[in-house]
């Protein structure tokens, strides 16, 4: 038996400001979409074009205000080819909101307030 990663969920309030910032900040194109029948929600899965892992955001009609993240101890991690053309991208976003020099990553946060780590490619 061999497992594989297939996709990660988030759920987001405004879908629409979601897959501007995703395809903005990083890239990430829509590959698929759901729409229930009745209008009760949308999945929309978001890839890098390269890897086979999505991202599932998930809307919910009857959602009326922001999601509580409690202490948001989660979050996604991509690397990237540029880390320092990314950077300046993402500062220039003003979506940077932690930065650890030592490690040499950074996170920014996205219009839910989760946050996604940036890493420098592979060595």
């Amino acid at each position: 038996m061999e497992f594989r990663f297939d996709h990660n969920n988030i759920n987001v309030y405004d879908l629409n400001k979601s897959l501007t910032f995703y395809k903005k900040a990083l890239g990430l194109g829509e590959v698929k979409r759901h729409e229930q029948a009745n209008g009760e929600f949308i999945l929309v899965y978001l890839g890098d074009g390269s890897s086979r892992h999505l991202l599932e955001l998930t809307w919910l009609k009857e959602r009326t205000e922001p999601y509580n993240l409690g202490d948001n101890e989660f979050h996604l991690a991509l690397r990237v080819d540029d880390f320092q053309a990314a950077y300046e991208h993402h500062k220039e976003m003003g979506c940077i909101c932690y930065e650890n020099k030592e490690m040499g990553i950074y996170f920014i946060n996205d219009p839910d307030n989760y946050w996604i780590e940036i890493l420098p490619a592979e060595k």
